[in-house]
């Protein structure tokens, strides 16, 4: 009960943070503080930072066509401006106002496309840019726009005219200005982040003061040591967030050596622990696992990410600080989930997977969480972060951790609360033998259940043994009293096929290689639907292994998946 209590006086505390934090951005954008951003216009831009993001040509044609394919949605405007559209999907509008579309029309190439690009920000600055309010204006969308608009300065200006030139700079300054004020009022996370970078850009992408350039780097670097864990990993547990902050800090980095300044060493520091994290992430195929966030991977942006990797050693396999732990031997690669939730500030991505883990094999997943389907319909998240969509096991079915769904906490969207306090885990690791225990009390407070997982990977990756022990406090039984049903799950890839052997056991085999069968003496596997909604074409269905027991009757059940080759044709 006192912990209920705490988290909800932790909500109320942020309901209210929130509350002044808008009631500060409508007087910030309201007429009597608007004249703080106007300001002296920078005569021209002095670099533009370099892009890391895929770019795609077709992409600069459909929006010169007027269809504009952004955040999973197409919008086509019939000849009208994007900007004068009244769309729904909030994510596509931020998208748009962020403007880093703009890449595609640079990797055009075209006079047209830059024409294109020019006429696009100066409706934006017709429409918008008098007008500090809305979707266009949140801080971290501003961000993202600054960044956009300095990395292709040179297609936006390419052929304009001195009145379109003025503007823009006059624009792009006023921008920062806001950006500038909002700053400190910006909650915890990666928009405050990215909002440091975006100024940092800016001082070293304009004409300012040397005193501009040492207050931006000072906030940035403060800013990174807060939100960058020893690990690489990012304070929210999420993996895209560190691709997406990567994305950013490897041209700031760059840009700060074009301009002959030395970046702060807590962005070198950050950046160097960061690329191995991400490395630490990935699949044998490429592919990011699927936890607290991540949805489905596009490969090649991973890879133009780790081009900048210079250490290109193994992965680390303890990333203690995120809460992460990895296996990997031969062409078998099991990561999972062994850390505490992430603080409730940056928890709205969240999810209730602890213990649970994802399994490759040669070039093909075969164990896999949910994962969350990036741009599609929200009603899908709450189920895509619940315990029984991650490879663990559940009790009474009944997530390890809680959302907060109330209506009187929406300003905070749905943040995790509730879920393990204490998550201890230990590295087995031997000749030959890769492996941790680790447990966690999600389930203490209601069923006064310890949940404590096993797993060993073999010296050839061959065989993955899990052990998972269902205790009470002090390493008592589990007594029976109706409340002790439990379920582990192996949510399987949909690629992968999955049948039975001949002798009854089941056979998880991807197409033309490997095959993993699951053995469990205790109890007998059953198959159930399931749902993949980490595809890049949105949600699929998928089926899941389940054992199916009473804590009661089994404290400790041992399984294991065996590799074999594929028969020969």
């Amino acid at each position: 009960m006192a912990v209920a209590a705490g988290n909800t006086t932790r909500l109320w505390a942020l309901v209210a943070r929130e509350y002044w934090r808008r009631a500060r951005r409508r007087l910030r954008a309201g007429p009597v503080y608007r004249w703080r951003y106007t300001g002296r216009t920078p005569e021209r831009v002095l670099i533009a930072p370099p892009d890391l993001r895929l770019a795609d040509p077709q992409i600069a044609l459909e929006i010169y066509y007027g269809r504009f394919p952004f955040s999973g949605h197409m919008v086509e405007t019939g000849g009208r401006s994007p900007f004068q559209m009244e769309v729904a999907n909030r994510g596509w509008q931020k998208s748009l106002h962020g403007f880093r579309w703009l890449r595609h029309m640079r990797a055009a190439g075209t006079e047209l496309a830059a024409a294109n690009a020019r006429a696009l920000v100066s409706d934006w600055i017709a429409i918008h840019g008098g007008r500090i309010s809305g979707v266009a204006w949140e801080p971290a969308t501003t961000a993202k726009r600054i960044i956009a608009w300095l990395q292709h300065s040179s297609v936006v200006l390419q052929g304009a005219e001195l009145p379109f030139y003025r503007a823009f700079l006059k624009s792009l300054a006023l921008q920062i200005r806001y950006l500038r004020s909002m700053a400190r009022e910006l909650p915890d996370g990666k928009a405050r982040l990215r909002t440091r970078i975006a100024l940092a850009f800016a001082a070293l992408s304009l004409p300012a003061p040397s005193s501009a350039l040492r207050s931006a780097t000072r906030n940035l670097a403060e800013e990174l040591e807060r939100q960058i864990l020893p690990d690489g990993g990012h304070i929210s547990r999420n993996p895209i967030v560190v691709l997406e902050l990567l994305s950013d800090l490897l041209p700031l980095r760059q840009t700060y050596a074009n301009q002959a300044e030395s970046p702060p060493a807590a962005l070198i520091g950050a950046v160097e622990r960061m690329l191995p994290a991400l490395r630490f992430f990935r699949h044998q195929d490429g592919s990011i696992a699927r936890f607290n966030g991540m949805g489905a991977t596009i490969q090649d942006r991973i890879a133009a990410i780790l081009r900048h990797d210079d250490t290109v050693g193994a992965p680390l396999l303890h990333a203690p600080h995120s809460g992460y732990e990895r296996l990997s031997m031969g062409e078998t690669t099991v990561i999972a989930d062994t850390g505490l939730p992430p603080p409730i500030d940056v928890s709205v991505a969240a999810h209730a997977g602890c213990l649970s883990f994802e399994m490759s094999s040669g070039r093909h997943n075969f164990i896999v969480n949910a994962g969350v389907d990036t741009y599609g319909a929200a009603d899908f998240r709450p189920l895509a972060r619940a315990t029984a969509a991650h490879s663990t096991a559940t009790i009474n079915d009944t997530s390890s951790a809680r959302f907060t769904h109330s209506p009187r906490f929406d300003l905070l969207g749905s943040p995790l609360i509730g879920g393990p306090r204490h998550v201890p885990c230990e590295r087995m690791d031997s000749k030959g033998i890769q492996g941790f225990v680790a447990s966690h009390d999600g389930y203490v407070p209601a069923f006064g259940i310890y949940h404590e997982r096993e797993l060993s990977l073999s010296s050839q990756g061959d065989v993955l043994t899990g052990t998972d022990r269902f205790l009470r406090s002090g390493g008592a039984p589990v007594r029976d009293n109706g409340r002790d049903q439990v379920a582990i799950r192996f949510h399987i890839h949909p690629d992968i096929e999955l049948f039975r052997n001949r002798d009854g056991r089941f056979v998880l085999a991807a197409p033309r290689a490997d095959r993993w069968t699951l053995t469990c003496n205790e109890v007998e596997p059953q198959v159930e639907e399931s749902i993949f909604f980490a595809g890049l074409g949105g949600p699929r269905r998928s089926r899941q292994i389940v054992l199916a027991f009473k804590a009661s009757q089994f404290g400790e059940v041992r399984w294991q998946l065996t590799r074999t080759r594929p028969p020969a044709d």
